[in-house]
């Protein structure tokens, strides 16, 4: 297993009302990837937009890599992300796969320990929560919520996307029993923040496993060792690369550990407050298109086509006007 570091000499920014300006030092020729997480990151409401894609094929072609870095399972992967040109490497249940983009040959895995998914199996089922189970690739639920959810709503979970990628079973702790070497990750969802927080404490207390979020509803229950950080170190090694020449891109928890140890983390506008604080940089929001902007005019030295006199609130503008 490839060891990383965490880096010494995080570079200096500045924050502007006018609009985000980095004012360190750091030397953004010496990035040779960029790491996407995607929900609340690389994708808007609507999707992967076209300046988007066309910015991080561009990317590639100019020798950077691009790897996906997600909490989501390989199955539930929008079509237009795999389909990237010349993407190689897409990360998976927050670390616990690398797959081929290509092919989707699983290249590297982490999943979590039996042990932990056995002392898993001691708590969840006594609670009343929504619990998700990533494993093979596919995210289960249990068929009593998925139907739930489909004839009421909820106001703490994504109806559409449960619908959309999640796979009903009759018993969902069954399905963990069985699958228990090959669980990638365990998601719960919760009403209110009082029962997340009492949950998130008392796994996080457990030594075989690791707890994180995606969104201020679930916690994300996965292996020890498991993280998009140690993934993307094993990419790093393959590619005879280190974590400082990667450009990570974040906007939650399960972000966190990559935008700390690689070269440049930047937060999205949208993210949380923790992970603005553990950023490089923090960009533009991702409906705003942040990702798309940040490659632009820190790596690719663009000005948007504007012209030198402008201010950076200008820039701005024309950049969001131009997305119109």
């Amino acid at each position: 297993m490839r060891k990383y570091m965490k880096r010494k000499n995080k570079a200096k920014t500045e924050t502007a009302s006018s609009g985000p300006v980095y004012g360190g030092d750091f030397d953004f020729d010496t990035i040779r990837m960029i790491a996407l997480d995607l929900d609340g990151t690389t994708l808007t409401r609507s999707g992967l937009t076209r300046r988007t894609k066309e910015t991080l094929e561009e990317a590639i072609r100019r020798g950077i890599q691009v790897v996906i870095a997600t909490g989501r399972v390989y199955a539930s992967l929008p079509e237009p992300v795999k389909k990237l040109q010349g993407l190689r490497y897409i990360i998976t249940s927050n670390g616990a796969h690398i797959s081929d983009a290509a092919t989707g040959e699983i290249l590297y895995s982490d999943c979590m320990d039996p042990k932990a998914v056995d002392e898993v199996l001691t708590i969840l089922p006594r609670e009343p929560y929504p619990v998700e189970v990533f494993t093979g690739g596919k995210a289960y639920i249990a068929r009593s919520v998925y139907e739930d959810l489909a004839e009421n709503g909820s106001d703490f979970m994504s109806v559409k996307y449960v619908m959309r990628t999640r796979t009903p079973v009759d018993d969902i702790y069954e399905l963990m029993r069985e699958h228990k070497n090959a669980i990638e990750n365990i998601n719960v969802h919760f009403p209110e923040q009082t029962a997340r927080i009492r949950m998130w404490e008392r796994f996080a207390k457990l030594p075989r496993m690791t707890v994180t979020s995606s969104t201020h509803h679930n916690i994300e229950i996965g292996g020890v060792t498991t993280s998009k950080a140690r993934a993307l170190a094993e990419i790093c090694g393959k590619l005879g690369l280190e974590l400082s020449h990667v450009m990570a891109f974040g906007d939650s928890p399960n972000d966190l550990a990559m935008l700390e140890e690689c070269g440049f983390g930047v937060a999205m506008g949208n993210a949380t407050e923790d992970i603005k604080t553990a950023a490089d940089f923090v960009t533009i929001t991702n409906e705003e298109e942040g990702v798309a902007y940040t490659v632009r005019t820190l790596l690719f030295h663009e000005k948007d086509g504007a012209p030198a006199r402008m201010s950076p609130r200008e820039r701005l503008r024309a950049w969001l006007r131009r997305g119109k």
